[in-house]
């Protein structure tokens, strides 16, 4: 990984990576984990999860997503006709349409402090260690088929997506602003914080389907025998 820059060739790319592509004039990057074969698993805005705000965030949000092709993909076409994506907001899609024209950046896990803290951008690096890359790619198949949860820009969004896949850590509530560097932005990276709980995958979407949980609380999903810490809001039983 360089000082200034994650971006790879896409003849560095193995199944289980994290990898992001900037929109918007390097505004915002979009997520997604890859998992072979020139297909990518990430996270969107589904069908009647549209977030209207009214200010720019409405630009960042539109600008999150791959840029749609006036041609159509014959291979995503094909992958959307046999998921849910439009209600879950989970997708698959080729490498090429998922860069939609930008360049390829690879996210970094385990990096050491002072590397963190020396990125000029946030949303590239974590303290965070990941998880072995086929659980990595089992967990984003799994969700493509089963959902994750309602986007947000503050929570939920690809990026938090992408870093589940990866390490399967939840944060209780996402406090951190887009643009937040330095110590802020160290004392809240996922690999720094109390207050998250690794959370199995079969878990967490069984639950949330069932309506037997909701986003109040995650402590009832932590693998059996986690330490638990007061600062953890959890998913709750209705």
């Amino acid at each position: 990984m360089g000082l200034l820059s994650n971006r790879i060739g896409k003849e560095s790319l193995k199944a289980g990576d994290h990898i992001y592509s900037w929109r918007a004039a390097w505004v915002y990057a979009h997520h997604g984990i890859y998992v072979g074969d020139d297909k990518v698993i990430h996270f969107t805005r589904g069908r009647d999860q549209e977030v209207g705000t009214g200010t720019v965030i409405d630009f960042l949000l539109v600008s999150s997503g791959p840029t749609r092709s006036t041609t159509p993909c014959l291979v995503c076409s094909s992958e959307e006709a046999t998921t849910t994506a439009e209600t879950n907001g989970v997708t698959s899609s080729c490498l090429s349409c998922f860069l939609a024209g930008g360049a390829l950046y690879r996210f970094e896990y385990d990096v050491n402090p002072a590397l963190f803290l020396a990125k000029v951008r946030g949303g590239t690096c974590t303290l965070a260690a990941t998880d072995p890359d086929e659980v990595v790619v089992r967990r984003a198949k799994y969700l493509l088929t089963n959902g994750f949860r309602c986007y947000s820009l503050f929570k939920n969004n690809c990026e938090d997506f992408a870093i589940y896949c990866k390490t399967g850590l939840l944060v209780a509530e996402q406090v951190m602003a887009v643009g937040v560097y330095c110590v802020s932005r160290y004392a809240g990276d996922i690999g720094n914080r109390r207050d998250v709980l690794k959370v199995e995958v079969e878990d967490l979407t069984a639950g949330l389907a069932s309506g037997r949980i909701r986003p109040a609380n995650i402590s009832q999903l932590a693998t059996p025998g986690q330490v638990q810490v007061p600062a953890v809001t959890t998913l709750v039983a209705a």
